[in-house]
């Protein structure tokens, strides 16, 4: 992989629940990363086809690993403006230099 393919930035992060004086508890948002990636959107490729079990994936992104910083599914990946949910993170060949990160795209439903 090389940069000139990880054009994309993202921003990785989790939410966290805090308590304040008053023992009220809010939702902060804590960025752990933002780097650049390289994306695939989902389409009818072979690669595709062999990740039937990912069927709620919608795109797949690739970064280098983070010194110091352990991703998981509980974290939360921003794209162009757009969140995705992280659906699993696998270190590529397990050579620990990349990251493939498969994750959905959210969408708001009207309620």
């Amino acid at each position: 992989m090389s940069i000139g393919k990880m054009n994309t930035f993202i921003d990785i992060g989790i939410f966290k629940n805090v308590k304040d004086a008053e023992g009220f508890a809010t939702s902060v948002y804590e960025g752990v990363a933002s780097v650049r990636a390289f994306r695939e959107g989902r389409h009818g490729s072979q690669r595709w086809a062999n990740l039937a079990a990912f069927s709620d994936a919608t795109d797949l992104f690739r970064i280098r690993v983070i010194p110091g910083a352990t991703i998981t599914t509980d974290h939360i990946l921003y794209c162009e403006g757009i969140k995705y949910d992280i659906i699993s993170v696998e270190n590529v060949r397990g050579r620990g230099m990349y990251l493939e990160i498969m994750a959905k795209k959210v969408v708001a439903t009207r309620g």
